[in-house]
């Protein structure tokens, strides 16, 4: 095969891997109704499926890094989309039992390779970092989108049921698997020194400025895509036009998750960037106080734009940040471990202050404040430096 041909089906796997990092999760919220009454189980069972991804997603980020140095990163990423698919057809298979036990499985198989594939291609293909990344969020992005969007006409429409719904994404995952057998291959960096120079990031300072600025920005995404359609519920808007707004924020989003890594890898620094993003974040969130439909949607596609470009940042920042490939592998774990913990703490804490307070300014005022870490944490993360 030659060089171009290797590569190009390279990319095509990183863009199909990318697609199937998040359709197990976003298939199943719409879908929840559904579950909840064939298994006859509480909001509180049928919501906790969300929370045991994020939660098997913060602990398991910590070990893939050396699952990826035990059997290399291509083989550990096929290993992790594999797992992904067992878990699939597992969790449709049963009662409540095997629901949350293939979800533990999807959640493994994810985090196994999101938080090998950023160190993978940059070894790989370190002159299309910056492409790279864009495929990666903006797969993730957009297919998080689509699921959201065809899980329940895939359920009721096609008759499939929500298991049928829930199995269907594993066709997307085999193809994965299929497209990715050429990287099983051992691939020789010419690097193999470095690796045994790995830097201990949780002693970085730099590095936990880089995971504190990705655990802001994952808290306001996911506080806002679990907590903003009620908001918009309760101050008027139907059910439907909430659920349009959502996903209208989605997929404005996939602008900032494309265009900006590349932009960022032509910059010496990327301080700027994150200010003008944290900026324009401010401007978003304090817009929402004005309960006007109109200034709504300016506000989210402010947000959604800010919400792209700040999951694109925190990726390409572990790259940028870091020197040697292990090292990035280690980065990549510590950050998104860190990542999920606050993501699953974020939408938990605002709502228990909408029971103490009844009052939905709190949300904004919340976002505002995790906008100033997002700032404080990201100037600093985003100097040129490495970790030492």
């Amino acid at each position: 095969m030659s060089k171009s041909s290797s590569q190009t089906l390279l990319i095509l796997g990183i863009i199909l891997i990318s697609i199937n990092l998040r359709t197990s999760i976003a298939s199943v919220g719409p879908l929840i109704p559904f579950i909840r009454e064939d298994l006859d189980i509480s909001n509180g069972l049928a919501g906790f499926l969300t929370t045991l991804s994020l939660l098997t997603f913060a602990v398991f980020s910590l070990f893939a890094p050396s699952i990826g140095k035990r059997l290399g990163h291509g083989k550990a990423i096929f290993l992790g989309i594999l797992l992904l698919a067992i878990g699939v057809i597992i969790r449709v298979l049963g009662g409540i039992e095997l629901l949350y036990f293939g979800t533990a499985l999807t959640g493994i198989g994810i985090v196994i390779a999101n938080v090998l594939m950023i160190p993978f291609f940059k070894a790989r293909i370190p002159e299309k970092i910056g492409l790279m990344t864009a495929i990666l969020s903006t797969g993730m992005s957009l297919f998080a989108a689509i699921a959201s969007g065809f899980s329940v006409p895939l359920a009721v429409d096609l008759g499939l049921g929500w298991r049928g719904s829930l199995a269907s994404w594993f066709i997307l995952m085999i193809l994965a698997l299929v497209v990715w057998i050429p990287q099983l291959k051992t691939h020789q960096t010419g690097r193999q020194g470095e690796l045994l120079q790995a830097k201990n990031v949780w002693k970085s300072r730099l590095a936990w400025q880089v995971t504190l600025f990705m655990g802001a920005q994952s808290v306001m995404y996911f506080t806002m895509i679990t907590w903003l359609p009620d908001m918009l519920i309760a101050r008027g808007m139907s059910p439907v036009k909430a659920g349009i707004a959502l996903s209208y924020m989605q997929l404005i989003s996939l602008i900032g998750t494309f265009f900006v890594p590349n932009l960022l890898m032509r910059l010496k620094e990327q301080s700027n960037v994150i200010l003008t993003v944290g900026i324009s974040y401010l401007v978003g969130y304090g817009a929402l106080f004005i309960q006007n439909e109109g200034v709504t949607f300016a506000a989210l596609t402010i947000i959604g734009i800010g919400s792209g470009a700040s999951l694109s940042i925190a990726y390409t920042l572990i790259s940028l940040r870091s020197a040697e490939d292990l090292t990035t592998a280690k980065l990549s774990g510590m950050v998104q471990s860190a990542g999920y913990i606050l993501a699953a703490l974020g939408p938990l804490v605002f709502g228990i202050s909408l029971d103490l307070f009844d009052n939905w300014n709190i949300l904004i005022w919340f976002l505002l404040i995790m906008t100033i870490q997002f700032i404080g944490f990201g100037l600093p993360a985003g100097r040129d430096k490495k970790i030492q």
